[in-house]
Order: structure tokens, then sequence, then C-alpha cells
């Protein structure tokens, strides 16, 4: 399994970015891949292309403009299906529009991360009821891929980074 951060970058300099930590602990399987608005990632268009990939969100007040997008794309796919989940690490506003100007990601499978739970993460401002941060989309992932040791693990550095 392989985890794609598409992140936006002014992420790389936010010390609350949660995408780092992810890559700090789960390296082997999160990579980060720096979003250009002009010159989109050459695999990660191939692995859309060839429907080995899917864009996975959590659900969000924020993201309903996006959902009204998506309503009409999205077909019914389940995460168990892939191996290469795409995530938007960025602010809930940066999302929207890495998402509205990438039409390739338009094209990808996507996946509702639908929890029961309200995000932990305190450390931002302006979290929308229902979206997760990026480390608990990832730590969801882990969940439902079965890798509960690294969830665990994860959720722990979460605990701790969140303080």
């Amino acid at each position: 399994m392989k985890i794609f951060l598409l992140t936006h970058e002014r992420e790389l300099r936010r010390a609350t970015n949660t995408g780092a930590l992810a890559l700090d602990h789960a390296h082997e399987i999160v990579e980060r891949i720096l979003w250009e608005r002009k010159k989109p990632n050459k695999d990660l268009v191939r692995l859309i292309e060839n429907n080995e990939a899917v864009l996975l969100y959590s659900t969000g007040e924020s993201l309903q403009a996006v959902s009204k997008v998506l309503s009409s794309l999205i077909s019914k796919v389940s995460i168990d299906e892939y191996e290469n989940i795409i995530i938007i690490d960025s602010t809930w506003q940066e999302a929207r529009k890495i998402f509205n100007h990438s039409a390739y990601l338009k094209n990808a499978p996507q996946f509702t991360l639908k929890t029961s739970n309200d995000s932990l993460y305190k450390l931002r401002a302006n979290q929308p009821k229902g979206g997760l941060c990026t480390i608990e989309c990832i730590i969801e992932v882990l969940r439902m891929k079965g890798q509960n040791k690294m969830a665990a693990e994860l959720s722990l550095k979460f605990a701790l980074f969140n303080g």
C-alpha cells in the first residue's frame, strides 16, 4: 500500500502539518508529492489514468462545494480495491483550490471517508465539523486496510503532537 500526500507548498512551512508527522513515522508507505497547478506529477496522473489510485477525502462542511461537483462523478468504490491512495494535504480552503484546479483529480475514483468521530485536531482553527486532518485520514485508512499496529503507533504520535 502507498499513500500519496498531494501537498500544497504552504504546508511545507507549517509546524502544524500532520502530513509531516506521517512522513516521519510511516515513510515506508507515505510519500509526499508537491502540488503544482501547471505541472501535475506524471506518476500520479498515470496511476489515476490506469485506475490504480483512489482520491480519499473526509466529509466536512467546507467540502460542500467540492461535494456537489463530486456527487456527479463519484462511482461507488471501495478503498479495498486500491493499493494507491491520494490524500490532499493542505488547509480545507487550499484543498478545494487543489481539487478545482486539477482536472486529473476529478477523473480519479473517489472514496469518502466517513467516521462517527469528530476530529481531535486542535492546532488549527476553522476545522469543519466532520472533517479530519491528514494524519487522522491516514490512521483511518490503515485501520480499514488491517494495518492496526501502524495505525495505533501513528495515533500515539498524533496525540503527542496534538498535545
